[in-house]
């Protein structure tokens, strides 16, 4: 897998000049030329992107799906995620900016703990973050604050860089808060068919088979990502996917043992646990009593 390993060599493809600084650029698209490159065939980078576009045609796939670049929208990329380009797509590189921001700028600095907590950075494409007009002159501004730093390299330059970049991101979280309250209906269909796979797997018991049921299997069930899928939850329930998949687990383990006589072993089984033990603990975990204990409460015929 090829690696784009600066910012200087990002640009070099992009056929513009030497970045200001070494490790932080803010990309204006109208300047930037893709060029004919295998690397854009599957590529990783040691970068952070932030992507705001606009009149931008083209396709970049993640894992097997492409996703089209043909309306106005930001989205992020974190290091190291693979990556391809289709340059036989590439009609117009469009209107807008890129922020990348190399991981080694971030050492030392607390926003080196932080930014894993933005989930939108493993969102795909097709999840990007569309802006109101007045929410995108905002991003804009803070970028070009940025680009303006970049310029004047001191011992003041990271910080002053990182505020703005912590800035852009805590924006970024807000208007996605937004965008996933404005689109109710999209997203209770969503919500209502998360719920509907949910049922499903465990009504038919089909984590005997398959195993205990996973986040990335939810995900890839509805044609989100992870993170996408538990920020949407989390919006609108309170919970992630991970709490909701034990709540049902829990509800399950709950009716098996007050109205069956199955043993716990056969009942963790039932559930997709490998070992019973590990439903147990989390049985325990989450009611403050064992399965045995529960189950105590009810009386057999």
């Amino acid at each position: 897998m090829n690696t784009i390993a600066s910012v200087s060599a990002f640009h070099r493809l992009l056929s513009l000049p030497e970045p200001k600084h070494p490790l932080v650029s803010v990309i204006n698209l109208s300047d930037s030329t893709f060029i004919e490159d295998d690397i854009w065939k599957g590529f990783m980078n040691r970068f952070y992107c932030v992507a705001l576009k606009r009149e931008a045609t083209g396709k970049v796939r993640y894992g097997q799906q492409h996703y089209d670049y043909d309306k106005g929208v930001l989205s992020f990329t974190a290091p190291h995620q693979i990556q391809y380009l289709d340059l036989q797509t590439i009609d117009c590189v469009g209107k807008g900016y890129l922020l990348v921001f190399h991981e080694d700028f971030l050492l030392k600095h607390s926003l080196a703990q932080t930014i894993s907590g933005y989930g939108f950075f493993s969102y795909a494409v097709n999840e990007a973050l569309h802006l109101s007009e007045d929410e995108e002159k905002d991003l804009i501004e803070i970028l070009h604050k940025i680009d303006k730093e970049c310029q004047h390299i001191d011992r003041h330059t990271q910080e002053i860089i990182l505020s703005q970049i912590d800035l852009l991101l805590n924006y970024s979280n807000r208007f996605y808060e937004r965008q996933f309250i404005t689109r109710k209906n999209g997203n209770h269909q969503l919500l209502a068919k998360f719920e509907q796979y949910l049922n499903d797997y465990f009504d038919k018991e089909e984590s005997a088979e398959k195993g205990l049921l996973t986040v990335q299997q939810l995900a890839e069930a509805m044609n989100l990502s992870p993170n996408y899928l538990s920020d949407l939850l989390r919006i609108h329930t309170g919970q992630n996917t991970q709490q909701h998949i034990h709540e049902k687990l829990i509800s399950k383990a709950k009716e098996k043992l007050s109205a069956t006589q199955l043993s716990i072993s056969e009942i963790a089984y039932a559930l997709g646990f490998e070992h019973s033990q590990s439903f147990s603990t989390l049985f325990k975990k989450k009611t403050s009593m064992a399965p045995l204990e529960f189950r105590a409460k009810f009386k057999f015929n």
